[in-house]
């Protein structure tokens, strides 16, 4: 799911990790279940920056939750029940990363119309009658914080959910997320849409988005491939 320039790491069950001390009073008092997803995300994320020569460095949350990466560095992490990722790259290649996976079930009732669009909830309608197998719900909603963990670092500002529009689609499994507010500048270009991948396999659906800083349509082009 993730271009050649970015670094990636997985795992399926939590991983024993000693944390630095910063990193350790982020979770002291935390109910052990918290400790653990946090502990195995953070050896996902230096697993994953090791790819690219970055040495083990304390990893913290900022003002809204966002991991704080080392300096030149851009990534994004996600954990449910039995699954940890991190991706990682150079910020000279990569814009944002976005990541999230989610347990492949449907939402709890009326979550999906506090976080989608009429026009989403239109399209999803068509994608349960065509490819009944895919939590599609679930899949939009895992999209939606993609998304989001793409946009924060680069606009350093809140989207809502309703400020994305996003379009599944169910042959290529990539995704496009129109941004519906004034997006961030970058090169003297404003983006207004991010693209993805999507997956649906062992029980979850994932989702990721990449915004290369080659913002060339060829190069855009090649990361959609």
């Amino acid at each position: 799911m993730t271009p050649a320039v970015v670094a990636a790491c997985e795992t399926f069950r939590d991983q024993p990790l000693s944390l630095f001390p910063e990193e350790e009073a982020m979770v002291a008092q935390s109910v052990e279940e918290r400790q653990r997803e946090f502990s195995t995300a953070r050896y996902c994320a230096r697993e994953a920056l090791a790819q690219l020569g970055v040495r083990p460095v304390p990893i913290l949350p900022g003002p809204r939750g966002e991991p704080r990466w080392p300096t030149g560095i851009v990534g994004s992490m996600t954990h449910c029940a039995g699954y940890r990722a991190a991706v990682v790259a150079h910020a000279d290649d990569v814009l944002a990363l976005g990541i999230d996976a989610e347990p492949h079930g449907p939402l709890p009732d009326g979550v999906l119309e506090a976080v989608s669009l009429p026009r989403e909830r239109r399209r999803l309608t068509g994608l349960v009658a065509g490819w009944p197998g895919i939590c599609w719900d679930r899949l939009l909603f895992s999209a939606k914080e993609s998304v989001y963990k793409a946009w924060f670092p680069l606009a350093r500002r809140p989207l809502e959910f309703e400020d994305a529009d996003i379009t599944l689609d169910p042959r290529t499994m990539t995704l496009r997320a129109e941004l519906l507010l004034p997006g961030p500048v970058s090169a003297g270009a404003r983006i207004t849409a991010f693209s993805g991948r999507w997956l649906a396999r062992d029980g979850l659906v994932a989702t990721a988005i990449t915004v290369l800083r080659d913002t060339r349509p060829e190069a855009q082009r090649r990361l959609a491939r």
